[in-house]
């Protein structure tokens, strides 16, 4: 289960110090970028919950993370619908929008 809380949404509070506000569809070269800046995210950690990520898995990452691997070369692909607004302190949504996977190209493509 992700996010903060562990209750599947990218929600934050005071808590969170890091901001774990992006839900991410993670890709291989993310998680490869991650590892190398010290965050493993594909190793299993029980004790914090966590399984363990693979390329297509959505998790709530870290905004200043998410926000390093983009000027690398190397965001993760962003559900907006499921990210968090306190992430708008940390990236523009103008960047946000440029990984997006759930904006439709227009009104005729809103499901009712």
């Amino acid at each position: 289960m992700t996010g903060f809380y562990r209750d599947g949404c990218c929600s934050s509070g005071e808590e969170d110090y890091w901001s774990h506000t992006i839900c991410a569809v993670v890709t291989h070269e993310f998680l490869q970028h991650q590892r190398a800046i010290g965050n493993d995210l594909s190793t299993p950690m029980p004790q914090y919950r966590f399984p363990g990520l693979v390329p297509g898995d959505r998790w709530c990452v870290t905004a200043a993370n998410w926000l390093r691997a983009h000027h690398d070369g190397a965001a993760a692909y962003v559900v907006l619908a499921s990210t968090h607004e306190r992430a708008l302190e940390i990236v523009p949504l103008a960047t946000l929008r440029e990984h997006a996977v759930d904006v439709p190209t227009g009104p005729g493509d809103l499901e009712d």
